[in-house]
């Protein structure tokens, strides 16, 4: 976990130092294998066992991608049987560890029979160095790849900053800054960056993400039952959580990367700014979208077979994407509710019609929020339980100390008593709620740091939210895009 004492105290300086003594020695190649050890060990240290998993899918991808190539021996098979055979064989594995125990969940429920789950543990990364190699193979059979040495492309796959969680990388924009000369000489201000980058991402993790996890939680998985208020502030924490857990998880990657001369693509833009669902999947987990838009979306035709061809590939694409990330039907619910929304904004955009820039937002944001709830959800009940107390009156409690001015509000079933109770919050938490509207509408995206010079403001909010957050690791937490 880039957010333990591990992690920051041993693994990190250790890799750098001996990373940069071996290409101060010239030794190049040895680095290169330092590297990819150390990558495939910080793979490892969550469970050895799949190791030999992720050696073996770089392996086939790498054989497969070299026979694509433009360049490579005649091969007894055409390109698109072979390019078909590769995308095939990495889905299936991926397939079979994420999705076995939901098909066969299904095939019970249909067919009324009691086929024994397999329940396997999901490996770590499959499905991004699943969709990365997916990438490199269609590159690959379009000529864009050159690619013959399989430690280069160990390094591509197995990179640590980027490895479990993204972003998704194309082979293009990556070799070339690990085969740069200029790149295996220590850089202090890539260093100045970099670590700067880190700690924002690990403040937005450890001290606020993680905050927010905590009600989200209880909201969701424990409360039995949620007024109007706690309704609200679950789905916004939820919606809070997983915006600072995975814009903290991007920071913390480009600012890793940055310590060794590498730069990642961006992945994350302010999407809570976005004033509509099309400005948001720019912003959103920016690398997913590409991948989703290269290699599906414009395969099936894209826009240039109609609307109504557009508006399906549309629908299919984001069924895809909501698939993706997660093997349940809330997945996919909250797939084709994205996939509905982008097909809606396109048929009001070709009408012409305009909104209030604020009022555009809004919309937006309360669309993102209530959608967010299905990504979240374990269960449906658990969804609908949220749901249903945010737009009901049935149910409101007011803040204790407001009794005995508003005790005429009981004749209206309102009642009183501690604000939040039933998510472990208090009144209090308003102020986190306030402060991450704040943060995320208003402050500048991370990004906008990585051409600047570090300067002894930026030293001195890097130093407190280092230590800030160092402090506060006491507390275990994953991340959640770790489980997708």
């Amino acid at each position: 976990m880039f957010n333990s004492y591990e992690f920051i105290f041993a693994f990190l300086p250790i890799t750098f130092f001996i990373y940069f003594y071996l290409n101060h020695k010239r030794a190049t190649v040895a680095s290169k294998y330092f590297l990819v050890f150390s990558s495939l060990f910080f793979y490892s240290w969550w469970n050895i066992l799949y190791l030999p998993l992720i050696l073996l899918s770089m392996f086939f991808n790498f054989i497969i991608g070299n026979s694509l190539n433009k360049n490579s021996n005649k091969i007894r098979f055409t390109k698109r049987s072979l390019l078909t055979f590769g995308i095939v064989s990495n889905i299936a594995l991926l397939g079979y560890f994420k999705y076995t125990n939901f098909f066969i969940e299904n095939f019970n429920i249909v067919t009324s029979s009691n086929v024994e789950l397999l329940n396997l543990a999901l490996p770590l990364a499959i499905s991004f160095f699943t969709f990365q190699q997916i990438a490199y193979l269609v590159d690959s059979y379009k000529g864009e790849t050159k690619e013959y040495n399989f430690l280069n492309y160990s390094i591509f796959v197995t990179f640590f900053p980027q490895l479990i969680a993204g972003p998704i990388v194309h082979h293009s924009e990556m070799m070339s800054q690990f085969t740069s000369k200029k790149n295996m000489i220590i850089n202090y201000k890539n260093i100045a960056i970099g670590l700067f980058v880190f700690s924002i991402g690990l403040f937005k993790k450890v001290v606020i993400a993680d905050t927010f996890a905590v009600w989200a939680t209880s909201g969701f998985d424990t409360a039995i039952r949620l007024n109007l208020i706690e309704a609200w502030a679950t789905s916004l924490s939820y919606t809070f959580q997983l915006y600072f857990d995975f814009s903290g998880y991007t920071d913390m990657a480009i600012g890793l990367a940055l310590l060794f001369n590498i730069k990642l693509p961006i992945n994350f833009n302010s999407p809570y700014k976005a004033t509509n669902i099309q400005d948001f999947w720019r912003r959103w987990h920016i690398t997913l979208s590409r991948f989703l838009k290269d290699y599906i979306y414009i395969p099936f035709g894209g826009n240039r077979k109609g609307k109504f061809r557009t508006s399906a590939n549309l629908m299919i694409t984001f069924l895809l994407g909501g698939i993706w990330h997660g093997a349940g039907w809330t997945f996919i619910f909250w797939g084709f509710l994205h996939g509905l929304a982008l097909v809606v904004y396109r048929v009001w955009n070709e009408l012409g019609f305009k909104l209030w820039i604020w009022f555009a937002w809004l919309i937006t944001f309360n669309f993102l929020n209530i959608t967010w709830i299905f990504f979240r959800a374990k269960e449906w009940d658990d969804a609908t339980k949220v749901l249903s107390a945010m737009f009901s009156l049935d149910y409101i409690v007011l803040p204790k100390v407001l009794e005995s001015k508003f005790l005429f509000l009981t004749n209206y079933n309102i009642h009183f008593d501690a604000l939040l109770l039933n998510i472990n919050a208090d009144r209090y938490s308003l102020i986190y709620f306030f402060m991450a509207f704040i943060i995320v509408l208003r402050f500048k995206n991370t990004t906008y740091f990585l051409n600047k010079k570090l300067n002894y403001t930026m030293l001195f909010i890097s130093v407190f939210l280092f230590v800030y957050s160092i402090l506060s690791l006491s507390k275990k937490s994953e991340f959640l895009y770790f489980n997708f």
